[in-house]
């Protein structure tokens, strides 16, 4: 059986996080370009969280390394990564049950956010799909499903570094 010293660690499930964060951002970036799928404005803000998470993950690898730290650096990034199941929960609610219905009824903050972050750099974050609209499926699950197994995976990766008892 493969094992990897340290992954199961707090700052090795930190570490992790991160770098599955931004293989799911190069993934959808790849996805949308070459399956020329449209991203919605809760697509975009999930591919923002997933970045913030990738953040948060390079600024904890130096600085948890004291269990206070880890503690607080593994709350954060439960946080971050519960908004985004939140938000995934939401999308996948649109698509199975709400179909042709709009992400909301007014524009929010955050779609107002999102659409500027599009104008800034518009491969990332440029928003032109329906989030009611699966688009594309792999094994049955849309992409809005399979981002909310990752963020769930994810909280519960970082639950499980906050509770972890850290040698003092």
């Amino acid at each position: 059986m493969l094992s990897i010293p340290g992954l199961f660690a707090p700052r090795g499930l930190m570490a992790a996080t991160g770098l599955a964060s931004i293989g799911l951002v190069g993934g959808g970036v790849v996805l949308a370009q070459t399956m020329n799928l449209a991203a919605c404005p809760l697509c975009v803000l999930q591919r923002m969280l997933y970045l913030l998470l990738a953040l948060e993950a390079l600024l904890a690898w130096p600085l948890a390394r004291s269990p206070t730290l880890i503690r607080v650096t593994a709350a954060l990034m439960a946080a971050t990564a519960a908004t985004g199941a939140g938000i995934a929960t939401y999308q996948t609610w649109l698509q199975r049950f709400a179909k042709g219905v709009s992400c909301t009824a007014d524009q929010p903050w955050w779609e107002a956010f999102v659409n500027w972050a599009g104008s800034q750099w518009p491969l990332l974050f440029e928003a032109s799909g329906l989030c009611s609209e699966a688009g594309w499926k792999f094994l049955g699950l849309s992409i809005a499903e399979w981002s909310l197994v990752a963020f769930s995976s994810m909280t519960i990766a970082m639950l499980a570094a906050l509770v972890r008892r850290q040698p003092d």
